[in-house]
């Protein structure tokens, strides 16, 4: 089977395409014929040595993909050869709260990834793909659409009427707004281009602003949501984490997932967030039992994930270059069969 290696923190230029046997599944393990991935921010990182001890070299990189069940291992039972299936981010994190244990086997870095041609999944972390979604699509939820229905819904507890604001347009951002639309929400929505506040609006953003001409961004929120708003979904990091603080309301939340906008400004307005009770949750994706809520509610709702633009297995380099450039609006993706 053909797959990606890297060997060390050497970004793109070293990703390199190798020749590897194809794996047997063990007792409580599959097979899968990995059909589709898909790119996140974090998996920019890791090619570039990103996170440090917890990664593994050599690597197969990427976190997110789908693909058909080719044979299953002794003693598996809730799945067949030919079943459609997503893998998910965290292989030992079934249910319950996170822990070290449940949260140190992360594919794409402390284990390897999903881009190949084929893996061995333990049953217990797969779910199967919902049948309106191409694998294309299913290769969306394990990170990107997880880590924003845990911002959401799981940890957010987003409920109709209420305002929730994303940054931005890419996987993340897209996913909370679909959820947020999804659970009855009004949506602000920011980007620094007017041609993706268009798109953005016709996704169902309710408001818009563009973050360049409105650096305030923040003020002008709370204003447009009277008290402040319910849910922030903070991609940029400490770098909007002010202009975040001033959007939301009094004892609302910052469901803080990346870090996009760079270093902090000189000041940080933490004075403000006691002041009024604001609360800083971290969100880093969720269990097993988690993505198939995540897939329940989608195959209910027959949302479909946003897919900018897809590249064939042998252009994984210039699907990494691409999302690099920030040109995407919604998933890079990688046709892997």
């Amino acid at each position: 089977m053909k797959c990606y290696e890297i060997n060390g923190p050497n970004g793109v230029d070293g990703l390199a395409l190798v020749d590897k046997p194809v794996p047997t599944p063990g007792a409580g393990e599959v097979l899968v014929r990995l059909k589709a991935a898909t790119l996140n921010y974090r998996d920019l990182l890791t090619i570039k040595g990103g996170y440090g001890s917890r990664q593994k070299f050599p690597l197969v990189p990427v976190s997110d993909g789908a693909g058909v069940i080719e044979t299953i291992g002794a003693d598996t039972r809730g799945f067949a050869p030919g079943d459609r299936v997503i893998g998910s981010f965290f292989q030992n994190w079934i249910g319950g709260e996170p822990s070290e244990a449940k949260m140190g086997a992360a594919l794409g870095g402390s284990v390897d990834g999903v881009l190949t041609e084929y893996r061995v999944f333990p049953a217990r972390a797969l779910v199967k793909t919902p049948e309106h979604l191409s694998d294309i699509e299913a290769a969306a939820l394990p990170c990107a659409g997880l880590t924003a229905w845990s911002a959401v819904v799981k940890l957010g507890g987003v409920k109709p009427g209420q305002t929730v604001l994303v940054q931005g347009t890419g996987g993340v951002s897209l996913f909370a707004l679909q959820f947020a639309k999804m659970c009855g929400a009004r949506v602000i929505a920011t980007s620094s281009s007017d041609a993706k506040i268009d798109r953005l609006k016709k996704l169902g953003a309710d408001l818009t602003l563009n973050y360049r001409n409105t650096p305030d961004w923040g003020k002008k929120a709370r204003e447009w949501s009277r008290h402040g708003v319910d849910l922030v979904v903070e991609v940029g990091g400490v770098g909007t984490l002010n202009e975040s603080i001033r959007a939301i309301r009094i004892g609302g939340t910052i469901a803080f997932i990346g870090v996009l906008a760079g270093p902090p400004p000189s000041e940080l307005r933490l004075p403000l967030m006691v002041m009024q009770q604001q609360r800083l949750q971290g969100v880093t994706v969720g269990s097993v039992e988690d993505l198939q809520a995540l897939v329940d509610a989608i195959t209910v709702n027959r949302m479909k994930p946003v897919i900018d633009k897809t590249f064939p297995f042998d252009q994984a380099r210039e699907a990494f270059t691409y999302m690099a450039s920030g040109a995407h609006f919604g998933k890079v993706a990688i046709a892997i069969g």
